[in-house]
Formats: structure tokens, C-alpha cells, sequence
């Protein structure tokens, strides 16, 4: 709020409107995660690293326009940022997949603490920030600069999801699973696509 308000200069009304799409967009889109999930399990880390990316590109280019941005571009960072919520979710299913299950509950407490102490850093890193560049309140130029934080949590987050895939995948193809490439599993719905019934 204080962002949208004093970084963009939005009326405390259109604020909250974002604020209120931030929670429908996540109330929409959980479902469809967990779906995703479900349906297509050897490919969830595409969706983390796609809602990884996807919210390093929003913030990019938001911090990219002078104050204030347009509403429309807003309103894509809030739908983005919206994902986000439903996308750390994935985290608590690769700890029920990868986990034995005496180790489970251990296993989803250290996903959540992981998750809160991220968020944790990150607020307390643009705090430190927003304080040192506008020690006299929230201006915006001191907005574009404390949220810039963001980048090194992303950048450990893409390593870590990238690093833990290729362990996974490791494991998996010792137990006889094997994870066909992306490109692969494209190529072949495009080719049944386009193959008749007979």
C-alpha cells in the first residue's frame, strides 16, 4: 500500500482495488496450480521457475518506467505478484513427493520456515534500503531502488530450484524413471495434434 500510494502515486481507493485483484488472482489461481501439479508432476518446476521469472520480468520493467507507471502495468505486477503466493506452494508437494513419510512433517515445517524467513530477509532488506536512500520518507526514486533486493533472492531462488531438479531427476533415473526432455514432450502433443484418428 504505502508503495502503490506514495512510489506511484495511486488514491488509497485504487490501491486497495489492486490490493483486492492481488487476492482474486490467488484465489484463482491456486486451483489451477494444484491441478497443474496433479495432471503433470515431473513438470512442476517449470511452473516454479516460470512464476520465478515471470515476477523478476514484471518488477523489471516497472522499476524500468519513471514514476508513476502506467495503471495498466500495475495491474499486470499485482497479477503477477498474485501467482507467487499459489507458486511457493509446489514447495510443500516436492516435500510429500521426495520425502519418506516419518520425515515428512520435518520435511514441510523447513518448506514453510524457508518460505517466511525469504520473506522475512527481503522486507528487512528493503526496509534497510528504502531508510538509507530516503531517509526523509517514501519517495519514489527511493522505492525503485530499496525494491532492487528482489534480485538477489530471485537469483538464489532459480539456482535453487535448478540445482534440486537435477538432483531429483538424479534420483528419479536410478529408481528407472526417466524425465524426457521439454522439448521432447512438445514435440510429441504437437505431433498428436496434428496425427488423425484412426
Amino acid at each position: 500500500m504505502p508503495y502503490l500510494v506514495a512510489g506511484q502515486g495511486l488514491s488509497t481507493g485504487t490501491a486497495s482495488a489492486l490490493l483486492t485483484l492481488f487476492v482474486l488472482v490467488g484465489i484463482v489461481a491456486g486451483p489451477m496450480f494444484g491441478v497443474f501439479t496433479a495432471r503433470h508432476p515431473l513438470r512442476r518446476s517449470w511452473l516454479v521457475l516460470s512464476v520465478i521469472l515471470l515476477t523478476a520480468g514484471a518488477w523489471t520493467v516497472v522499476l524500468s518506467v519513471p514514476p508513476p507507471a502506467p495503471l495498466w502495468l500495475l495491474v499486470v505486477l499485482i497479477v503477477v505478484l498474485a501467482l507467487g503466493g499459489p507458486g511457493s506452494m509446489v514447495g510443500f508437494d516436492y516435500a510429500r513427493t521426495f520425502n519418506p513419510g516419518h520425515l515428512q512433517g520435518t520435511a514441510v515445517g523447513i518448506v514453510n520456515v524457508g518460505g517466511f524467513l525469504a520473506s522475512l530477509l527481503v522486507s528487512w532488506g528493503i526496509g534497510v534500503v528504502l531508510g538509507a536512500v530516503g531517509p526523509g520518507g517514501y519517495t519514489p526514486e527511493a522505492f525503485r531502488v530499496a525494491w532492487t533486493v528482489q534480485y538477489a533472492v530471485w537469483a538464489f531462488a532459480l539456482a535453487a530450484v535448478l540445482i534440486a531438479r537435477r538432483r531429483a531427476r538424479r534420483k528419479l533415473a536410478a529408481a528407472g524413471v526417466v524425465v524426457p526432455p521439454l522439448r521432447e514432450v512438445l514435440a510429441r502433443l504437437r505431433e498428436q495434434r496434428h496425427t488423425p484418428n484412426r
